[in-house]
């Protein structure tokens, strides 16, 4: 058999099995890859099987569709369509619980992935417990430490902070103050000023007056 008959026959036995129509680019991308049949091939063979009545050629405008010639096909009553609807309807609903269950197991198997094996476990277990006994080192020295601040002295620092900090504003608001006046005979910019008599500000060191 050549391999243009081989072609024709791939493709009456795959029109017949499918019994669909199909258009000669469909026939091309179904059986190219598994059959590596060539489009102008395919073309080719199907134009021959309907010139000898093996299929059926329709033409739609530009293009041509081709199905099983149906009179090879036994009638089929509205009993068994019924039965056939009925058979499909029934695998519908399976396939979608198949495609159901498919999405769960799928997604217990991306969650079991992510998960720690047992000895990956382990060795965070064991990390864990060594960091564990770090901190309660570190907790007892602590602990047993003479030099801790105690309430009265963390009080005396608060209030000496607050004078500081009151005093600092203070001496900030006079010192802008005499600026600005001395700005207002001045002919030069405020920067200009500064840098003239060596003034550092609060923003040139980059600190600023805490909060209370």
């Amino acid at each position: 058999m050549s391999k243009k008959d081989s072609g024709a026959t791939v493709i009456l036995a795959y029109l017949n099995e499918k019994n669909r129509p199909y258009s000669a680019q469909d026939v091309f991308c179904n059986l190219q890859k598994e059959h590596g049949l060539g489009k102008t091939a395919v073309v080719k063979a199907m134009e021959l099987l309907a010139l000898e009545g093996k299929i059926k050629e329709k033409v739609y405008g530009k293009q041509k569709i081709y199905f099983a010639d149906q009179a090879q096909f036994k009638d089929v009553s509205d009993a068994d369509l019924k039965a056939m609807d009925s058979q499909i309807s029934e695998l519908s609903a399976e396939v979608q619980s198949l495609t159901q269950s498919c999405k769960q197991l799928d997604a217990e198997l991306k969650e079991l992935n992510s998960s720690l094996t047992t000895e990956e476990m382990i060795s965070e277990i064991r990390e864990l417990k060594a960091e564990c006994s770090g901190y309660r080192a570190r907790l007892e020295k602590i602990k047993s430490a003479t030099n801790h601040v105690t309430p009265e002295e963390k009080e005396k620092v608060y209030k000496d902070r607050d004078v500081y900090v009151k005093e600092w504003r203070k001496r900030k608001r006079l010192a802008s103050d005499m600026i600005n006046a001395i700005l207002e005979g001045y002919p030069k910019s405020k920067k200009e000023f500064l840098d003239e008599v060596g003034v550092e500000t609060d923003e040139d060191c980059k600190v600023a007056v805490p909060s209370t």
